[in-house]
């Protein structure tokens, strides 16, 4: 079992957002996935109710479980384990972490969020995380702000992902459905972005 966090001391960086479509582009590519959602928002509790289906099992936990947890779908054959932590508590964020193969950072190339990202480092300094990705979210279709914060996070010492998530409605449609992109519009953007940011992942992990 290979296990993902996502983390940033942040709200509303999408880290549910990409939490949630990867784990259906997994199941998509037929690996049995868990999501444990450790923000007390519930964010991806409230999808999976409106999903209603057995995949991905979603699994509302208290930090201090996270080890039980992980335990538990390990020995129930879970392929892909995702955590969502909140994004301003630390003992959430760092019990992930923790529990992680990889830590992605999703972040927006935005000043407020860029404000956040020494207090991720430390963090994940804090949990000895060494595998750490920044996966740039809610991108606009123009100008070059993109590319100038994939630069200064890589000057600050941090892996940014290829593959950028563009500002696309379609996240929110599915969300509202409790779908993934890749199973509402599997050739729009959208889907099209996951599923490079998938294929990455992959690789990350040694799936």
């Amino acid at each position: 079992m290979k296990t993902i966090a996502f983390v940033c001391q942040k709200g509303g960086t999408g880290k549910t957002t990409l939490a949630i479509s990867l784990a259906t582009a997994a199941i998509v590519d037929g690996l049995s996935v868990a999501v444990v959602d450790l923000d007390s928002q519930v964010s991806a509790c409230e999808w999976s109710d409106i999903r209603q289906a057995d995949m991905p099992v979603v699994i509302d936990a208290q930090p201090a479980r996270i080890d039980a947890v992980a335990e538990r779908a390990r020995d129930t054959g879970i392929d892909l384990l995702l955590i969502d932590t909140a994004g301003r508590t630390e003992q959430s964020a760092l019990a992930g972490a923790r529990a992680a193969n990889l830590v992605f950072v999703p972040l927006q190339p935005s000043v407020i969020d860029l404000k956040a990202f020494r207090a991720t480092m430390n963090l994940l300094d804090l949990a000895e995380c060494k595998h750490r990705i920044a996966v740039l979210m809610r991108v606009k279709p123009f100008g070059r702000r993109h590319e100038e914060t994939t630069q200064w996070l890589e000057n600050q010492g941090m892996p940014v992902c290829p593959v950028c998530i563009g500002d696309r409605i379609a996240f929110q449609d599915a969300y509202a459905q409790g779908r993934g992109v890749s199973e509402i519009v599997a050739g729009g953007k959208a889907a099209i972005e996951i599923q490079e940011v998938y294929k990455y992942t992959k690789e990350q992990v040694g799936f």
